[in-house]
């Protein structure tokens, strides 16, 4: 039985327009370009479990299922923390949502977007989404319905990134006209297209052994413990295991060393560690009682782009590991939360893929 084809997305640069929602855009930073205008997740659901402070938007993917009506149109949106603090040890700083919707709907057309620049809409609010007329914080891009007390013309998420803006700019624009001058929010990662291409193939039979071992190994996290042999051998055992995973993973992404994200529905992630690997059981089900099977991952490679990437005190992480539901249910038409599984370098690994 052949694996599932891997995916590789790469950023490049791309006209405002190509990201925006009718495009149906896979993209890095900015705003989020929503697809379905109804059920956006609330305030709380993009708060950091960690420290209650408002997320990042960071990537969406575009992924709709083929044969599958429900999912025509299927987007995947993910958001991040923005203080170092909270990476340490956990993925409670990081959320992923589903949004999916069927050919026929009330937002887009039902034949493909067009080629070509549309023409701009006069006195259209960009931070008001044009059907169901959903309110957007001017910081984040995210549903916000407090307004500046004073002009009443913009709205935020909350107090947070009231604030914010206040300071960055509105201080001055509030009950002018300079107000209605669009400056871009300091809060967001700068914006990039994801465009994709289909890994190739390497036929190479160690490899092949090499990869099965190591599923064998994810399958059985306990064998090593159940084993009766000395801590120093143990400790051996470890550090080749260790090396073995982070050599694979090197020598796989060595042929385009600029992917920033691996997508495979169905297939597997490559891990950059033979630790904090997780079993089954570490994957909850969905909320509508069906499996969550592995979609895509984040490279380490996007932290450079980010220019979060320091030395010091950072936005960090090995790879992000996202799984969905393998039905890819509709939840009442809300967007569905979710699992992303953190995956971080040892301190030995960093200083080796550092990215260029």
């Amino acid at each position: 039985m052949s694996s599932p084809e891997v995916v590789l997305g790469f950023l490049e640069d791309a006209p405002p327009w190509r990201l925006r929602s009718p495009q149906f855009p896979s993209k890095v930073g900015g705003k989020p370009s929503w697809l379905s205008q109804r059920g956006l997740p609330s305030l709380p659901q993009l708060e950091c479990d960690g420290c209650r402070l408002p997320m990042a938007f960071l990537l969406q993917i575009y992924a709709p299922i083929s044969g599958q009506d429900r999912s025509f149109h299927r987007t995947l949106f993910l958001f991040c923390c923005k203080s170092p603090e909270c990476y340490t040890n956990n993925s409670h700083c990081m959320k992923v949502f589903r949004s999916q919707l069927p050919r026929k709907n009330e937002f887009y057309s039902y034949d493909p977007p067009p080629d070509d620049e549309p023409p701009n809409e006069s006195g259209s609010n960009p931070n008001v989404l044009p059907v169901s007329g959903v309110k957007l914080c001017w910081v984040c891009g995210c549903p916000g319905n407090k307004a500046c007390s004073r002009c009443h013309t913009v709205t935020y998420c909350g107090k947070n990134h009231q604030t914010l803006h206040w300071k960055h700019t509105h201080k001055k624009e509030c009950c002018s006209q300079a107000a209605s001058v669009v400056t871009t929010s300091p809060f967001l990662f700068s914006e990039s297209e994801l465009v994709t291409e289909p890994e190739e193939e390497e036929e190479d039979k160690n490899d092949t052994k090499e990869a099965e071992e190591e599923e064998e190994g994810v399958e059985c996290p306990s064998f090593a413990e159940s084993l009766a042999e000395t801590d120093l051998e143990e400790m051996a055992m470890h550090e080749t295991e260790e090396s073995k995973v982070f050599q694979r993973f090197k020598k796989k992404i060595a042929p385009e060393p600029h992917q920033v994200v691996r997508y495979s529905r169905g297939g597997c992630p490559l891990w950059v560690s033979s630790q904090h690997i997780p079993s089954d059981k570490d994957i909850p089900t969905c909320t509508c009682g069906s499996e969550r099977t592995f979609e895509f991952q984040v490279m380490p490679q996007l932290l450079n782009s980010l220019h979060v990437d320091s030395t010091g005190a950072s936005i960090d992480w090995g790879t992000l590991v996202i799984y969905t539901c393998s039905v890819s249910c509709n939840n009442d038409d809300l967007y569905s939360s979710e699992y992303i599984w953190k995956q971080d370098f040892s301190p030995d690994q960093q200083t080796q893929i550092k990215p260029t």
